[in-house]
């Protein structure tokens, strides 16, 4: 049996007390194969038991064994909910999730996209935590700030909040199309900077983090933060869409970042 997953943390959210949190990478779990590792999604073709073995095993490592991981059907929207309580099954429809109750883990799932946590230690009673996913569709159309606007409603503060980017894919390994940079650049002229061209005649790369944080910096947050893993890049530590796509294998596991109120 693989000892229980160590995962990545991020030192400015480490500082806030109150909370645990983590950003898991696939070492550390039960499955095999094209899963192998930690793979925690349940939308995936893994076998159910290892995925909840999987689950229970991030449980663990942040400190609550008997409670369950909440994670979203996530459909790249700019979505997110506030939760008191564990999520049903099957989950609703959302990219992001928002609690002040302590030991509810509140997750977000990702094999390329990205996921960001936040947290307020000041906002109510008690810290105010998110988990955010954010895909280029889901970031452009505003889940981080609906993220933020969300966590203020309940007694957050912007200027107090502190936002962690976890590992994501990265520019050198995110090539898109001529149209994807036009849709972007259709929506903000100064998009355009978030795009290179490695040559000439090159297809656009994407910069899929650094647009993260410069949205998250446009919400008024001005505590962020970012962990340097493209998951594209280390196969030995993530999953990842776009490699198994290029691999053109039949599916792939996703990794999880979570947080929690103790």
């Amino acid at each position: 049996m693989a000892p229980i997953p160590t995962p990545l943390t991020a030192q400015s959210l480490g500082d806030v007390p109150g909370i645990a949190h983590g950003f898991f990478t696939r070492e550390g779990g039960v499955s095999r194969g094209i899963y192998a590792g930690l793979n925690v999604g349940l939308g995936s073709s893994d076998a159910r038991d290892a995925v909840l073995k999987n689950r229970a095993r991030v449980a663990t490592a942040l400190g609550f064994p008997d409670a369950p991981l909440n994670t979203l059907y996530q459909v790249h929207s700019a979505e997110a909910l506030v939760i008191d309580a564990p999520l049903p099954s099957p989950p609703p429809k959302a990219d992001a999730l928002v609690t002040t109750t302590p030991g509810l883990i509140i997750g977000a799932l990702a094999a390329d996209c990205t996921p960001v946590l936040f947290a307020d230690a000041e906002g109510g009673p008690g810290p105010i935590v998110a988990a955010a996913h954010a895909g280029w569709r889901g970031a452009v159309d505003g889940v981080l700030a609906e993220t933020v606007r969300t966590m203020e409603r309940l007694g957050a503060d912007r200027r107090r909040i502190r936002a962690a980017i976890g590992p994501t894919i990265h520019q050198p390994n995110y090539e898109v199309g001529p149209e994807f940079k036009e849709t972007f650049v259709a929506r903000d002229p100064s998009f355009a900077k978030f795009f290179s061209e490695p040559g000439p005649g090159a297809r656009p790369h994407f910069d899929l983090p650094g647009f993260v944080a410069a949205q998250l910096t446009a919400a008024g947050v001005e505590h962020i933060e970012t962990l340097d893993h493209c998951t594209y890049a280390d196969e030995s530590k993530f999953f990842s869409y776009r490699r198994a796509t290029h691999r053109e294998e039949p599916d792939y596991g996703r990794q999880i970042s979570a947080i929690v109120v103790t």
